[in-house]
């Protein structure tokens, strides 16, 4: 229990750590609203003893104390006047408990969703910030899973609970003060009857927590991955017939995370009823005791009404408390998850405003990257320079590294050893970000987002801060300004998810105005013109070329073709440089009538 305790302390505090400094004061605030409602309970539940004395038996009841010094203030003589004026104090104090309750209900349900909105955007910005390689590295449906469901499974099983559980603690030391004051015998037959109870349902069942807490984390990641998976092929999926297949992994995986959800929502829930069964046993069993013709049942009834109402209070907040501990018990891995998230370093240069001078060359020198420690060199003692305004082409098998090299010259892997320089000055992470700047990649594979055709050109640029005269231009070097202007909606339309609604070849000139939108310096075509025809391949080259002679294109491709406009081509072979050549020395070492190398 206390290794476990322990665990929960630890990582809320790291949690604590997270917050934005507005959130801590909300906090400290809900605090002392949370005394504030601890009070007025206390008051409510005191006026109890007080009110029944003195409906009961009001001559008895004026003796009181509490009762004698309100009939002295307020200078009531008549019981008639002392009781109208207790009985209206009980009914304030019971309505102030009341709203004090609600009105913490509410901020804290309020503050714990905003707090659950820092941390799923805390996540999603580091997660955008991580180096290429990490992501290379990871499955993306880690970080959807902890964004759409782990920040969620933090509010309804950490955060909210946790406010719960001081507030229930708060309240559980005024509405015992309160009791002790009315009985003290009773009121710690109550409190340690109900609490070892508590203990040792605890003591039972923190071990399956866990278990289902960690088995429902892994189980999160699961869903969301065969849910990327299934609608991201759904091609396959549709023509292999394989829908029972997934239908099936999805089943199985979502039965086993609501079981264990089912289980901790169980455990949590579970001891009230018998708590509350208890309870009433043992409120009844006292009341008897003392209605025993040696005991006074008319000065006992106003101590068992106190009681009664105190017990009414105080079981439902030690259950509050339970489900709170349970409850953050069963979030505990989701907790984890979503810490190491929000633990990713911010890189240093994201907020420095600089430039990064590129007028003469980018050079590489003894350059070799291996993406795992464990794994074989991809590339492997590169050295290569490459001036500005010049074409320069990259040919080689599949597995030779070219991808590779071209994402360590963008800046977005960083070689094991060797330097990447631009003008002398080495490329690392401090500077990385204004090498960027000089950048467009179109890949081969081009990412659409659901949006018209002008924002996908304008790529991450408000709709209302677009260029469009530099989109329509774009389009018209990409070859695509023809077509999208025989669309009714024409820069308006929209594309779909991915750009299901255009075809292959209209993508990828979508890429390519993207690139040329940016107005970069050095344009990066990994087999970017793959999905084109011939002719229209030779128009986009030819618009590239006719852009500024300062403008430095890097190519991959297979078709030797693709690089006629080429000043010098890179051939690798085995992650390392076979021969650079000029491009006809390149197409009279190969057979031209293989089209493709």
């Amino acid at each position: 229990m206390s290794d476990s305790s322990l665990s929960v302390s630890l990582l809320l505090q790291r949690l604590w750590g997270h917050l934005e400094s507005g959130r801590k004061t909300q906090l400290v605030l809900l605090l002392l609203l949370m005394m504030v409602a601890s009070f007025a309970e206390m008051f409510s539940i005191g006026a109890v003893l007080p009110f029944l004395s003195i409906l009961i038996a009001p001559d008895q009841g004026l003796s009181l104390s509490v009762v004698h010094f309100f009939s002295h203030y307020f200078h009531f003589i008549p019981s008639s006047k002392v009781l109208f004026s207790l009985t209206l104090i009980f009914i304030v104090a019971a309505i102030t408990a009341g709203m004090l309750r609600l009105l913490l209900l509410f901020f804290s349900t309020r503050i714990s969703f905003a707090i659950g909105a820092d941390l799923s955007g805390h996540i999603y910005e580091r997660s955008l910030y991580q180096p290429y390689a990490i992501h290379v590295a990871r499955n993306s449906s880690e970080i959807i899973s902890a964004i759409s469901t782990k920040a969620n499974n933090v509010i309804y099983s950490i955060v909210v609970p946790a406010l719960t559980f001081v507030s229930s603690m708060i309240m559980l030391v005024a509405v015992l003060a309160v009791l002790l004051a009315v009985n003290p015998i009773i009121a710690l037959v109550i409190l340690g009857g109900f609490g070892l109870i508590y203990i040792g349902i605890i003591l039972l069942t923190r071990r399956q927590l866990a278990i289902d807490s960690e088995s429902a984390a892994r189980k999160s990641n699961q869903l969301i991955k065969i849910l990327q998976e299934g609608l991201g092929a759904i091609r396959d999926v549709l023509i292999d017939s394989s829908q029972p297949a997934y239908c099936q992994i999805y089943r199985k995986t979502d039965l086993l995370l609501r079981e264990a959800q089912g289980r901790s929502f169980f455990i949590g829930a579970s001891p009230r009823y018998v708590i509350e069964s208890l309870g009433i046993v043992l409120i009844a069993s006292v009341a008897y005791i003392f209605s025993q013709p040696e005991g006074n049942a008319k000065n006992i009834i106003p101590i068992l009404g106190a009681l009664a109402l105190g017990a009414q209070r105080l079981l439902p907040i030690l259950q509050q408390a339970y489900g709170a501990w349970s409850a953050m018990h069963g979030g505990l891995f989701s907790l984890k998850d979503t810490l190491e998230l929000l633990d990713q370093p911010m890189p240093e240069n994201i907020a420095i405003d600089k430039s990064l001078a590129f007028d003469q060359r980018i050079d590489l020198k003894g350059i070799s990257f291996r993406y795992q420690d464990n794994t074989p060199l991809i590339l492997n003692d590169i050295n290569l320079s490459i001036a500005k305004g010049s074409r320069v082409g990259f040919i080689g098998v599949t597995g030779s590294g070219k991808s590779t090299l071209l994402d360590i010259i963008m800046g977005l892997l960083t070689p094991i050893s060797g330097v990447l320089s631009v003008d002398g000055q080495p490329i690392n992470e401090s500077n990385s970000a204004c090498w960027w700047r000089h950048i467009a990649h179109v890949p081969q594979s081009i990412y659409l987002t659901d949006a018209t055709i002008a924002e996908n050109i304008a790529f991450s640029i408000p709709k209302d801060q677009i260029d469009f005269d530099r989109v329509c231009r774009a389009s018209s070097q990409s070859q695509l300004a023809n077509t999208i202007e025989s669309w009714p909606d024409k820069y308006e339309t929209l594309v779909g998810e991915r750009g299901v609604r255009l075809s292959g070849g209209q993508r990828q000139r979508i890429g390519i105005a993207r690139a040329l939108y940016k107005q970069a310096s050095v344009i990066v075509l990994d087999e970017a013109t793959s999905a084109l025809d011939n002719e229209t391949e030779q128009a986009v080259m030819d618009a590239i070329e006719d852009l500024s002679k300062d403008l430095t294109v890097l190519i991959i491709a297979h078709r030797l073709t693709t690089l006629r406009k080429c000043m010098q081509v890179v051939e690798l072979s085995d992650g390392k440089i076979k021969r650079v050549r000029a491009y006809q020395d390149i197409c009279n070492s190969y057979d031209l009538s293989v089209e493709k190398l």
